[in-house]
């Protein structure tokens, strides 16, 4: 047996290590269309192992730069072998003895390139002044930061990130956190930002182009601006009005501020979905974000509203509270949904959303109407399954059955509950399972038994109600 086979195939990274922080330095060519970086990475070493293993893809790892540092000496440790298995998208870095249980820092040296494929680092064309140029974007979620730095790349592996980028000074270059140091060497700057909360690396997100923006501040101080392409900035001022109002908002349901100093929203002209909700740095489809009150559709500024909601909500909902492994996946996204409706009604009443909530959601119902339908809560064994359980049924159908619970329970000790689960949650992971545990304890009522019908199981019941002989009788049946 080949001493690398027990890391081939497996669906987790093993939990011998975990990291604590990153500090990661990229300098992407938009030229070239190539990135190269560096990374060190603050660990601890759970229990005594030779090796240490992570997620990397589509990358190029110096070998001669991969080192540790244990414990608090300067020696640094070369490993004998670094191995990258591209099937597995994991490298592999082996050392003669075995790691003591310390705290220390594994660093190596990489290079990529900045892909078409609209995932990991990569391209995104525009025009300026009738000339086509590139501008650098990541999209990471679900487990693609593996494709711009050698990282734990699962949810539960929360961290801290400190993040220099070294661009073309006359370009724009945003990140989750503010910057706090620029230095300018002739056609070039240094951006260093400041270090994020901890949080998971589908989260991390890096942006470098031209771009305008409109800027706004929320009542407690919070930063909003909205990145577009030059010349398009006033497109982006109702999506700023409603991040602005629905901050607050969430602030108040949530019982918990908005934890970043700023938040920034950009359009990017390449994006494969609609939105990510990166921590303090949104990325969105351009139909998605602007709104030209001189030409766009109505439906297309219901869109920008409930979309923006989303995606802000996911800033407690999974930024702030994320979901322990993929199985879990429809937290996030079943409840942004349906508290993005919430949000929306009460900025715009007059829309009478909830009704246009009940006409979408019939999507998640044809869906789970079709034999090959899933459960609302899939198992998901490996990360190439992600994909997958991107859909109506984690969003709409996970909407709809929040909404149930919700008037189930009742408003007021929803809320509560909410509440109390992201205090708990706060900075960490939680299952369903919590979720529902939270509510229990709030409401007295047996949430676990009445929802695993509901999350578990694939179908929806049919109820059908006639008169027979002066009596009501109703019928049900599951259809599936």
């Amino acid at each position: 047996m080949d001493k690398f086979d027990q890391f081939k195939g497996q669906p987790r990274l093993p939990k011998s290590a975990a990291p604590r922080s990153y500090d990661l330095k990229l300098k992407p060519d938009l030229v070239a269309c190539k990135f190269t970086g560096s990374v060190r990475i603050s660990l601890d070493v759970v229990s005594p192992t030779r090796f240490i293993v992570l997620n990397a893809a589509d990358l190029s790892v110096d070998r001669s730069s991969v080192g540790f540092c244990s414990g608090n000496t300067s020696k640094v440790l070369e490993p004998v072998e670094v191995q990258l298995f591209e099937a597995d998208e994991i490298i592999v870095v082996e050392f003669a003895e075995s790691l003591p249980v310390l705290a220390g820092v594994l660093s190596m040296d990489f290079e990529g390139t900045l892909n078409d494929k609209m995932k990991g680092f990569y391209r995104s064309t525009y025009e300026h002044n009738g000339e086509k140029k590139n501008m650098a974007v990541t999209q990471f979620e679900p487990a693609d930061a593996r494709r711009c730095f050698p990282c734990w790349d699962e949810p539960a592996c929360k961290a801290t990130f400190k993040i220099t980028l070294e661009v073309p000074s006359e370009l724009v270059a945003l990140s989750n956190m503010p910057a706090f140091d620029v230095k300018v060497d002739g056609n070039l700057k240094t951006v260093q930002y400041m270090e994020t909360p901890i949080m998971s690396t589908y989260l991390v997100a890096v942006v470098v182009g031209l771009f305008d923006y409109v800027e706004d501040l929320t009542p407690d101080g919070i930063r909003v601006q909205v990145y577009c392409q030059v010349g398009k900035a006033d497109q982006g001022k109702f999506a700023l009005d409603v991040a602005v109002k629905t901050l607050g908002l969430y602030k108040e349901y949530f019982a918990v501020p908005y934890s970043l100093p700023k938040l920034d929203m950009i359009a990017i002209p390449d994006f494969a979905a609609g939105a990510m909700e990166n921590y303090g740095l949104v990325t969105y489809r351009e139909t998605a974000l602007l709104y030209d009150d001189k030409q766009s559709a109505a439906a297309n500024k219901q869109r920008v509203s409930t979309v923006v909601a989303h995606e802000l909500a996911h800033q407690w909902f999974g930024n702030l509270v994320t979901m322990e492994w993929w199985t879990h996946l429809w937290l996030n996204e079943g409840f942004a949904t349906w508290v993005s409706y919430l949000a929306t009604d009460s900025l715009f009443p007059e829309w009478q959303i909830w009704t246009q909530f009940l006409n979408e959601s019939t999507e998640g119902l044809r869906l789970d109407g079709l034999a090959e339908s899933h459960p609302i809560e899939v198992e998901v064994n490996h990360a190439c399954e992600i994909d997958e359980i991107f859909d109506a049924i984690s969003y709409r159908k996970g909407a709809s059955v929040i909404r149930m619970l919700q008037s189930y329970l009742g408003p007021e000790c929803f809320q509560r509950a909410l509440a109390s689960y992201i205090q708990r949650y706060a900075c960490s992971n939680a299952k369903t399972e919590d979720l529902w545990a939270v509510l229990e304890e709030e409401s007295g009522e047996p949430v676990t038994k009445l929802m695993n019908s509901w999350t578990k199981q694939k179908g929806y019941p049919v109820v059908a109600a006639k008169v027979k002989d002066q009596k009501l009788e109703f019928e049900q049946e599951s259809l599936d």
